[in-house]
């Protein structure tokens, strides 16, 4: 394992005093400097004064930004939009906020609680994706054949809402963000994990099923490991919930839903190993170094690679062994903390090597469609 590990998306950040600020945070409450998230530069940075009215300067160095049109609204967004000399910006919505189709109606404060939570969620979705250099274009506003799009849909009576996608268009039951029907349908249906930003990480999951793998190099190798996506999809959808996983469903998927269908699978993998970075990256922030906790547990081989050639030297798979092991070691960890707090588990899965190995193919995935240098994911050493 390397001895230095650094994250690709840091998630702790310092005002100008000095003083500890957070990724969500607009103000430092420290000092009172305003703050606001650089999506470009991966940072949340003190701001002061533009040169131009309604604009801002970081400190070090000195560009010119506005903030999202969002700031001021219940979504009360933080990131930054780049102007220039005259304070011009090309869009007035941050990267996150302009993948928005659709946003819930605002005539009651709950729905406006309901939306920011999405929002909250959604930027740091962004926030990752971008890291990882993977394509976050907005259908509205940048890439109307291929881009992506949000639409954030309140259920009603006569019109419930199904949270899915479907050609780069992304729909999220707003009910999702209640936490209290969220919890009733986790328990209704069994799963021991259901949060916002998992439902964000999943669905676009299936968007860059489409954008990186549908009718490319990756997809024949898809197959092979997840299984033949022209399955019918209502068919084992209705399947899966009548009758339920395989009784052998944990020796072959990441959770139980991915083994309704290769789609399903595709898009839970995803999430997982969206889930197992920006945890890392976010440990990894904050100094919490996982190799160096005081737990042994047996690692991971290069047995479970994806395409692992036994004559392959050990670098070229040191990176994402690295990265899942570090994993086991944090979740294993804050597992504990939860249970002594009397919470459920802060990862509620078991990875078999299976799993694993389409953990990896992801992880090689996303580190051929990076442009440019890959980034490290927090370690070196990339296969």
């Amino acid at each position: 394992m390397p001895s230095t590990l650094t994250p690709s998306t840091p998630r702790a950040f310092r005002c100008q005093c000095g003083r500890p600020v957070f990724f969500d945070n607009h103000l430092c409450l420290g000092c009172g400097t305003p703050l606001g998230y650089v999506p470009e530069r991966q940072e949340l940075v003190s701001l002061q004064t533009g040169p131009v009215p309604n604009t801002w300067q970081a400190h070090h160095p000195p560009p010119i930004y506005r903030r999202c049109t969002n700031a001021t609204t219940a979504a009360a967004c933080n990131w930054m939009v780049a102007a220039d000399a005259q304070g011009q910006v090309t869009y007035e919505l941050c990267q996150s906020c302009r993948l928005n189709r659709v946003i819930p109606f605002q005539g009651s404060t709950h729905m406006q609680l309901l939306w920011r939570r999405v929002e909250g969620a959604k930027r740091r979705l962004v926030s990752s994706l971008m890291a990882l250099n993977l394509p976050v274009a907005s259908r509205l506003h940048e890439d109307p054949l291929r881009g992506l799009a949000f639409d954030l849909l309140a259920p009603q009576a006569a019109q419930p809402v199904t949270t899915g996608h479907h050609n780069g268009i992304i729909t999220l039951n707003i009910d999702e963000a209640d936490h209290a029907k969220r919890e009733q349908h986790r328990i209704d249906l069994h799963e021991p994990y259901r949060t916002v930003l998992g439902h964000l990480r999943h669905e676009v999951g299936h968007y860059y099923w489409s954008r990186l793998v549908e009718g490319n190099a990756w997809h024949a190798p898809f197959q092979t490991l997840f299984g033949d996506e022209r399955a019918d999809y209502a068919r084992s959808l209705q399947k899966f919930y009548a009758v339920g996983p395989a009784p052998d469903w944990s020796q072959h998927h990441v959770s139980a839903y991915a083994s309704a269908h290769p789609w399903e699978d595709w898009a839970e993998t995803w999430a997982h190993y969206l889930h197992m970075v920006d945890a890392l990256d976010t440990a990894l922030s904050f100094g919490l170094y996982p190799p160096q906790l005081s737990l042994e547990l047996e690692p991971f081989d290069a047995q479970t690679l994806w395409g692992h050639d036994p004559s392959a030297s050990h670098a070229a798979s040191n990176s994402f062994l690295a990265l899942l092991n570090a994993w086991i070691l944090l979740n294993s960890v804050l597992n504990e903390l939860c249970r002594s707090m009397g919470q459920a588990d802060f990862y509620p899965f078991v990875l078999s090597k299976t799993a694993v190995t389409k953990l990896h193919f992801v992880h090689r995935l996303v580190r051929e469609q990076s442009s440019g240098e890959p980034r490290s994911v927090g370690y070196t050493h990339l296969s």
